[in-house]
């Protein structure tokens, strides 16, 4: 990376940062928006994909950072592109539940191809009883294992099975005595007939709680009373496993159709086989083996995923660790009621063999610097063809591309501010997707941005 690029990304990442809600030290109030850095030469160059906030809709941008399409009918993250210009993410959310009342993919145009709002009945704000999806944080659909674009797996866009994230209210004394609001994945078909489920509450001696974890999950988990519910996991990840060398040398656990999570609330990552068994986990104690020891506490994770095949690192595991506060287990001065007892201020990618557990490659920010990279919640990472990762750094609005070697080559800040001014920028999820999967739009010219030096950057005096 060049000390110009450096100087700019370290600026920026320092600006949204802490231009966020939470943050704890002061930040310049004027700064660049849109696409900051742009190498055409080193960058895998597509249309990005993304939802905004406050509910904006679905906005699709080029290279450098013009916006070509703009959904509205849909805006939940995540949102996706099919081949041919079709889109799908989650409807308005049901306040104050974070889920979306119904999944819906939309051609080009807006036309609805496809709905599911079937989960269960609910009751509005308005007090009307309706159908709803209860979809939150994700879901896939049959052909792409992972929801982003790899050489080889399209998604279908006529037919073919998704796979939902949803939520069900239970309740479990062993777990605890409040309300669960409880994590529930549906697989649909095409016509909306659930073909698998499965119910996070259901597996709780599988997911590796000590003692003193058992004991803070059942009598302190965190109540909400708008909700009146308790999210004990949070799971805000889902993904098929997808075709992988590990199964195909005979590694059971890695069936493609095995199914990924995230529990960001607990620090665990886990696979689930089809008949509903926990058969791979990651966490919630990162001191279990020495190869975690190695790898360090993942904290408040989102999107791991297997990297499909066709793509660099494929069957690597690959996660976006957040840091943040996150965890169950023995209390301690800064969580003296046993949640959230891991932190961290900053933020790393991780590829991971998920085998051994060996870190085989790591995008952050090392020493005091760390807290330049940091986003502690939402954000993901895609590998892409060219071997480069993209980035959302989600919960300040950055998106921005990397090499093998960490060099950006592609940075963009999310250019949404409130009616004084004040940016809110966050998004969930970002992907890629090539040229030619959207045929309506003519291929853009790619100007190359080049960010100033710092040192030159200021306003004269007059």
């Amino acid at each position: 990376m060049t000390r110009i690029q450096c100087s700019i990304t370290l600026f920026l990442a320092a600006l949204v940062v802490t231009l966020s809600p939470i943050a704890s030290i002061s930040a310049p109030t004027v700064y660049p928006t849109g696409t900051t850095i742009y190498q055409p030469d080193k960058a895998w160059s597509g249309y990005t994909i993304f939802n905004t906030p406050n509910a904006q809709g679905i906005v699709l941008i080029d290279m450098n950072g013009n916006e070509v399409k703009r959904w509205t009918a849909i805006v939940a993250g995540p949102a996706r592109l099919f081949p041919g210009g079709g889109v799908m993410a989650g409807t308005a959310r049901r306040n104050p539940h974070a889920e979306s009342l119904a999944l819906v993919q939309l051609d080009w145009d807006g036309n609805e191809v496809w709905r599911f709002d079937k989960t269960e009945q609910v009751q509005t704000e308005e007090g009307e009883m309706v159908w709803a999806a209860r979809q939150h944080h994700d879901w896939q659909r049959e052909g792409s294992p992972v929801g982003y674009y790899a050489p080889g797996a399209e998604p279908s866009v006529t037919s073919g099975h998704t796979l939902i994230m949803t939520h069900k209210n239970v309740t479990v004394p062993e777990i605890s005595d409040k309300r669960l609001e409880d994590d529930y994945i549906l697989e649909v078909s095409w016509s909306g007939e659930v073909l698998w489920e499965w119910l996070a509450s259901d597996h709780i001696d599988e997911l590796g709680f000590s003692d003193d974890a058992r004991n803070v999950i059942y009598r302190s988990l965190g109540w909400n009373e708008d909700r009146k519910s308790a999210d004990w996991l949070h799971i805000n990840s889902m993904t098929y496993v997808g075709p992988n060398r590990w199964y195909d040398e005979g590694d059971e656990r890695f069936h493609p159709k095995n199914v990924i999570i995230s529990a960001r609330s607990a620090n665990i990552v886990a696979i689930i086989a089809r008949t509903g068994e926990i058969v791979w986990r990651m966490g919630p104690d990162y001191r279990e083996s020495e190869a975690l020891r190695e790898l360090g506490q993942i904290i408040g994770q989102h999107h791991p995923h297997i990297i499909p095949e066709g793509l660099p690192g494929a069957g690597n595991l690959m996660v976006f660790d957040n840091g943040g506060s996150a965890g169950y287990g023995s209390s301690n001065p800064a969580a003296p009621n046993g949640r959230n007892i891991a932190t961290r201020n900053s933020s790393r990618v991780l590829e991971i063999n998920p085998v051994t557990l060996e870190k085989v490659w790591e995008y952050s920010i090392p020493g005091g610097r760390a807290i330049l990279f940091f986003s502690r919640n939402v954000s993901s990472a895609q590998r892409l063809p060219n071997g480069n990762t993209l980035i959302t750094e989600g919960a300040d609005g950055r998106l921005f591309e990397v090499t093998a070697e960490n060099e950006i080559v592609w940075e963009y800040v999310l250019p949404y501010f409130n009616t004084t001014g004040y940016p809110v920028s966050n998004t969930y999820r970002a992907y890629r997707v090539p040229y030619d999967w959207i045929p309506q739009l003519q291929q853009p010219s790619e100007r190359a941005v080049v960010p100033p030096d710092l040192s030159d950057f200021h306003i004269e005096p007059e």
